[in-house]
Protein backbone atom coordinates (compact mmCIF):
# COMPACT_ATOMS: atom_id res chain seq x y z
CA UNK A 1 0.00 0.00 0.00
CA UNK A 2 1.36 3.37 -0.99
CA UNK A 3 1.52 6.04 1.71
CA UNK A 4 -0.28 9.32 1.01
CA UNK A 5 -0.21 12.68 2.71
CA UNK A 6 -3.54 13.32 4.42
CA UNK A 7 -3.90 17.00 3.59
CA UNK A 8 -7.48 17.17 4.86
CA UNK A 9 -6.61 16.08 8.40
CA UNK A 10 -3.47 18.23 8.37
CA UNK A 11 -5.56 21.26 7.38
CA UNK A 12 -8.13 20.54 10.11
CA UNK A 13 -5.32 20.32 12.69
CA UNK A 14 -3.92 23.66 11.48
CA UNK A 15 -7.36 25.30 11.62
CA UNK A 16 -7.93 24.00 15.16
CA UNK A 17 -4.51 25.38 16.08
CA UNK A 18 -5.60 28.76 14.72
CA UNK A 19 -8.74 28.67 16.90
CA UNK A 20 -6.63 27.76 19.94
CA UNK A 21 -4.23 30.66 19.24
CA UNK A 22 -7.11 33.14 18.86
CA UNK A 23 -8.73 31.95 22.09
CA UNK A 24 -5.39 32.14 23.94
CA UNK A 25 -5.12 35.78 22.90
CA UNK A 26 -8.69 36.45 24.08
CA UNK A 27 -7.92 34.67 27.37
CA UNK A 28 -4.89 36.94 27.91
CA UNK A 29 -6.24 40.25 26.57
CA UNK A 30 -10.03 40.00 26.15
CA UNK A 31 -12.00 40.41 22.94
CA UNK A 32 -10.64 43.36 20.93
CA UNK A 33 -12.97 45.89 19.31
CA UNK A 34 -16.07 44.43 17.68
CA UNK A 35 -14.71 40.87 17.50
CA UNK A 36 -17.05 38.12 18.66
CA UNK A 37 -17.39 34.43 17.90
CA UNK A 38 -20.18 32.10 16.85
CA UNK A 39 -18.98 28.59 17.71
CA UNK A 40 -21.03 25.58 16.64
CA UNK A 41 -19.99 22.32 18.24
CA UNK A 42 -21.05 18.68 18.45
CA UNK A 43 -22.84 18.24 21.77
CA UNK A 44 -22.50 14.44 21.47
CA UNK A 45 -18.69 14.57 21.45
CA UNK A 46 -17.54 12.29 24.30
CA UNK A 47 -15.35 15.01 25.86
CA UNK A 48 -17.86 17.91 25.57
CA UNK A 49 -19.24 18.95 28.95
CA UNK A 50 -22.37 21.01 29.65
CA UNK A 51 -25.41 21.05 31.89
CA UNK A 52 -27.88 18.21 31.29
CA UNK A 53 -30.66 20.65 30.39
CA UNK A 54 -28.47 22.12 27.62
CA UNK A 55 -27.57 18.73 26.16
CA UNK A 56 -31.27 17.77 26.31
CA UNK A 57 -32.23 20.95 24.48
CA UNK A 58 -29.41 20.62 21.93
CA UNK A 59 -29.02 16.86 21.41
CA UNK A 60 -26.72 17.04 18.35
CA UNK A 61 -25.10 20.46 18.08
CA UNK A 62 -25.26 23.91 19.60
CA UNK A 63 -24.11 27.35 18.53
CA UNK A 64 -22.86 29.64 21.28
CA UNK A 65 -21.76 33.25 21.06
CA UNK A 66 -18.81 34.76 22.87
CA UNK A 67 -19.45 38.47 22.78
CA UNK A 68 -20.77 40.70 25.56
CA UNK A 69 -20.46 38.40 28.55
CA UNK A 70 -18.35 35.34 29.16
CA UNK A 71 -16.33 34.27 32.17
CA UNK A 72 -13.65 31.80 33.16
CA UNK A 73 -12.19 31.30 29.69
CA UNK A 74 -9.49 28.67 30.10
CA UNK A 75 -7.56 27.32 27.14
CA UNK A 76 -6.24 23.77 27.29
CA UNK A 77 -4.37 21.58 24.81
CA UNK A 78 -7.45 19.65 23.68
CA UNK A 79 -10.23 22.21 24.18
CA UNK A 80 -11.41 25.21 26.12
CA UNK A 81 -13.65 25.92 29.09
CA UNK A 82 -15.90 28.98 29.32
CA UNK A 83 -18.92 30.05 31.33
CA UNK A 84 -21.74 31.65 29.32
CA UNK A 85 -25.12 33.02 30.36
CA UNK A 86 -28.27 31.25 29.23
CA UNK A 87 -31.26 33.36 30.27
CA UNK A 88 -29.40 34.93 33.23
CA UNK A 89 -28.19 31.48 34.27
CA UNK A 90 -24.38 31.12 34.04
CA UNK A 91 -23.42 27.66 32.78
CA UNK A 92 -19.91 26.27 32.40
CA UNK A 93 -19.06 24.53 29.12
CA UNK A 94 -16.07 22.53 27.97
CA UNK A 95 -15.69 22.38 24.19
CA UNK A 96 -13.01 20.12 22.68
CA UNK A 97 -11.42 21.55 19.54
CA UNK A 98 -12.33 18.34 17.71
CA UNK A 99 -16.02 18.95 18.54
CA UNK A 100 -16.07 22.34 16.78
CA UNK A 101 -18.01 22.29 13.50
CA UNK A 102 -17.88 26.01 12.68
CA UNK A 103 -16.00 28.99 14.07
CA UNK A 104 -17.10 32.39 12.78
CA UNK A 105 -16.05 35.94 13.63
CA UNK A 106 -18.67 38.00 11.75
CA UNK A 107 -17.00 41.30 12.67
CA UNK A 108 -14.28 40.57 10.10
CA UNK A 109 -16.21 38.11 7.91
CA UNK A 110 -13.98 35.19 8.92
CA UNK A 111 -15.19 31.63 9.24
CA UNK A 112 -13.98 28.07 9.41
CA UNK A 113 -16.07 24.97 8.80
CA UNK A 114 -14.99 21.46 9.69
CA UNK A 115 -16.70 18.95 7.48
CA UNK A 116 -17.66 15.56 8.83
CA UNK A 117 -18.24 12.39 6.80
CA UNK A 118 -22.02 13.03 6.74
CA UNK A 119 -21.36 16.52 5.31
CA UNK A 120 -19.80 15.02 2.18
CA UNK A 121 -23.26 14.08 0.90
CA UNK A 122 -24.81 17.41 1.89
CA UNK A 123 -23.02 20.76 1.54
CA UNK A 124 -25.14 22.42 4.22
CA UNK A 125 -24.96 22.19 7.97
CA UNK A 126 -28.29 22.73 9.72
CA UNK A 127 -27.50 23.74 13.29
CA UNK A 128 -30.09 23.84 16.04
CA UNK A 129 -31.34 27.29 16.97
CA UNK A 130 -28.23 29.33 17.78
CA UNK A 131 -27.79 31.03 21.10
CA UNK A 132 -26.82 34.68 20.98
CA UNK A 133 -25.49 36.86 23.77
CA UNK A 134 -27.56 39.94 24.51
CA UNK A 135 -26.27 43.23 25.84
CA UNK A 136 -26.82 42.08 29.45
CA UNK A 137 -24.93 38.89 28.73
CA UNK A 138 -28.05 36.78 28.26
CA UNK A 139 -28.13 34.12 25.60
CA UNK A 140 -31.48 33.82 23.88
CA UNK A 141 -32.99 31.73 21.13
CA UNK A 142 -32.73 33.41 17.75
CA UNK A 143 -35.51 32.64 15.30
CA UNK A 144 -35.23 35.76 13.15
CA UNK A 145 -32.29 36.54 10.85
CA UNK A 146 -29.35 38.14 12.65
CA UNK A 147 -29.11 41.00 10.16
CA UNK A 148 -31.92 42.77 8.30
CA UNK A 149 -32.28 41.63 4.66
CA UNK A 150 -30.16 43.65 2.26
CA UNK A 151 -27.82 44.87 5.00
CA UNK A 152 -25.84 41.70 5.49
CA UNK A 153 -22.36 41.31 4.10
CA UNK A 154 -22.01 37.65 3.20
CA UNK A 155 -19.06 35.96 4.83
CA UNK A 156 -17.41 33.15 3.00
CA UNK A 157 -16.64 30.00 4.95
CA UNK A 158 -13.71 28.17 3.44
CA UNK A 159 -13.86 24.38 3.28
CA UNK A 160 -10.82 22.66 1.90
CA UNK A 161 -12.33 19.17 2.12
CA UNK A 162 -13.87 19.64 -1.32
CA UNK A 163 -10.40 19.38 -2.82
CA UNK A 164 -9.72 15.95 -1.29
CA UNK A 165 -9.52 12.96 -3.58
Amino acid sequence: MEREIDYGNLMHAAMRGLIKTVLQDVEAHGLPGAHHFFITFDTTHPDARMADWLSDRYPSEMTVVMQHWYDGLSIEDDGFAVTLNFGDQPEPLYIPYTAIRTFVDPSVEFGLRFETPEDEDDDTVAPDKPLRSGDRGDSIDVDEPRDPPGERADAEIVSLDKFRK
